[in-house]
C-alpha cells in the first residue's frame, strides 16, 4: 500500500505531465498557477521528472517563454504517464465510491433523525 504522500506526489506528476503534453511551451509560472503550487515547488517537481527521464527541456526559438525552451515528454514519460493515469483513475474511482457510501449513510442518519424529531414534536 502506498502512502498518502506518495499518492500526492504521483498526482502532481500526473497533472504536470498532462498539462505539458497539451501545452509544452507553458511557462513555469503559468504551470504553477494552473496546479495551485508555488513556482519553487513546480521547479522541484520538474527537476524530479527530468531526472527520471520522463520530461526533457528543448530549445525552441518560437517558444513564448522568454528563455526559448519547451518541456517535452519523453517516450518513457509518455509510457509512465499512461501507467500513472491508470492508478490516478483507480484512486479517484475508489474515492468516489467511498464518498457515495458516506453520502448514503448520512442521508440514512438524517432520515432517522427527522423521524425522531417528528415523534418528539408529536408528543
Amino acid at each position: 500500500m502506498t502512502s498518502r504522500q506518495a499518492n500526492l506526489q504521483e498526482d502532481t506528476y500526473f497533472r504536470v505531465m498532462r498539462i505539458l503534453q497539451e501545452n509544452p511551451d507553458v511557462t513555469q509560472r503559468e504551470l504553477a498557477e494552473k496546479l495551485g503550487i508555488s513556482v519553487g515547488g513546480l521547479n522541484y517537481c520538474l527537476k524530479a521528472l527530468t531526472e527520471k527521464g520522463w520530461v526533457k527541456m528543448k530549445n525552441f526559438a518560437n517558444s513564448k517563454n522568454k528563455f526559448g525552451y519547451v518541456y517535452v515528454l519523453t517516450l518513457n514519460g509518455l509510457a509512465e504517464k499512461a501507467t500513472i493515469t491508470h492508478r490516478f483513475l483507480q484512486r479517484k474511482m475508489d474515492e468516489y465510491e467511498a464518498l457515495k457510501a458516506e453520502i448514503e449513510a448520512l442521508k440514512s442518519e438524517l432520515d432517522e433523525t427527522d423521524v425522531l424529531s417528528l415523534k418528539k414534536i408529536a408528543r
